[in-house]
């Protein structure tokens, strides 16, 4: 039975106010996702609460926000900051003999990923120290946050947590060849995957971006018991986009944190289940700071110039335009990601039921390259289409979770280039 559920229509308006609460979990950093769904709740007047994962001292130490830092990220939020830290992740946790799993690579080169073994017992020793550390610190944030609450009224809990990959120098490179290797350089994502290294990535892909939905959801019970509480978090599970006229379902290979964030609506529909308002909403592909490593992931984006004009949005192709190369019209860019988002290449694994996909060696060296025509169709390197597009969808999507929210009617929704290009061609 598939769980595909995309959201056709726009949602109504919300119905929060002043005096309800926005709590987001997980730091604002840059431009993207979250900052849509918090700068609804600004405008709605509501309070806006944050929390912080903390820095890193250079001996590994996890340490809270300093005063000039805690300043800024409340600057950026637009709201209080609790500043207790929320790092989620084990990779930095001493196993039983001491060493935590990212040092554990001293001395590995990248070219050595399928020899690496690892001890699964000092793994699982460090995955449950760092699950440990995160719920209770989770625990000390929530006890402030309830001191922060009013006593009736409706709080929105936001799960941005995302990411995992091991901070060890040597995964960069190994994962530089994966995402962006062509020819000699290409590296199989399956093989990876499947090696010791690449199952240290899963584990903690699934710590970091999934399972802290669940560990929110289960401190915060509480709230629950006076507040009319709702959840959301953001999923990525494809996205339906214009390909030859019509809306059809693709992804960006290899997302390797599919598995996890596929995890990560097992634990909205669990807890829907129980009658808990939480919605994971997988949201289109953009550009952002941590999206510099998929390369390619931006080809999926430009169709949504298509589906602005079929609803009658102009100006946000009219900024595109004056970006693009002398001569370069919107049609011709349109053209070229149409060309390859129909390609035999890109379909022939385009499959939601076994997303996600891993990557070959034809496949990626086409969508690379077409990447790198797309982008050389911007005049400035700097200044390029795609930020427009993606700043588009992040408003788009916040304003869509921010209704949806309100009333939530399902724990899965897939937020298209259909349903965005209506929320920019209709906003007020």
């Amino acid at each position: 039975m598939t769980r595909y559920n995309a959201m056709r229509e726009l949602p109504d308006t919300a119905g929060f106010k002043e005096g309800d609460v926005l709590f987001l979990c997980g730091e604002l950093f840059g431009r993207g996702y979250a900052n849509g769904i918090v700068d609804e709740a600004r405008a709605k007047g509501m309070t806006v609460i944050g929390s912080t994962v903390g820095r890193r001292e250079t001996d590994g130490r996890l340490r809270a926000l300093t005063d000039e830092e805690l300043a800024a990220a409340e600057a950026s939020l637009g709201g209080k900051i609790i500043n207790i830290p929320l790092e989620a992740g084990f990779d930095l946790e001493p196993g039983q003999d001491g060493i935590a799993p990212a040092d554990r690579f001293k001395g590995v080169k990248p070219d050595d990923w399928a020899s690496v073994r690892l001890d699964p017992e000092q793994i699982r020793f460090s995955k449950e120290r760092g699950s440990e550390r995160f719920r209770g610190n989770l625990a000390a944030v929530v006890a402030q946050l309830q001191g922060m609450l009013p006593a009736t009224g409706n709080l929105l809990v936001v799960h941005t947590m995302a990411g995992g990959i091991p901070r060890a120098r040597v995964f960069m490179p190994i994962l530089n060849k994966l995402f962006k290797g062509q020819g000699d350089r290409f590296l199989s994502s399956e093989a990876f995957w499947n090696s010791d290294m690449g199952r240290l990535c899963n584990e903690s892909f699934n710590e970091v971006t999934a399972d802290t939905f669940g560990y929110l959801i289960e401190a915060t019970a509480p709230f629950r018991e006076r507040l009319s509480v709702r959840y959301a978090a953001y999923g990525y599970h494809g996205c339906e986009v214009l390909i030859d006229g019509a809306y059809t379902w693709q992804s960006y290979t290899p997302y390797l944190q599919g598995w996890a964030k596929i995890r990560l609506e097992d634990i909205a529909l669990a807890a829907w289940e129980k009658g808990i308002k939480a919605t994971v909403y997988n949201c289109p592909e953009i550009q952002t700071n941590s999206s510099a490593l998929f390369l390619g992931v931006e080809n999926s984006l430009y169709p949504l110039l298509g589906a602005l004009r079929m609803e009658g949005e102009g100006k946000i192709a009219e900024e595109c335009q004056g970006l693009l190369r002398e001569g370069v019209s919107i049609e011709a860019l349109l053209e070229r990601a149409n060309a390859y988002l129909s390609s035999p290449i890109v379909t022939a694994t385009r499959d939601l039921a076994s997303w996600p996909q891993h990557n070959s060696p034809k496949q990626q060296e086409f969508m690379l390259n077409c990447s790198a025509e797309l982008i050389a169709m911007n005049a400035d390197q700097k200044e390029i289409v795609c930020a427009v597009l993606s700043r588009g969808v992040f408003q788009g999507v916040g304003k869509l979770m921010f209704d949806s929210s309100w009333e939530p009617q399902a724990p899965l929704y897939w937020l298209n280039h259909d349903v965005i290009a209506k929320r920019l061609a209709n906003q007020a």
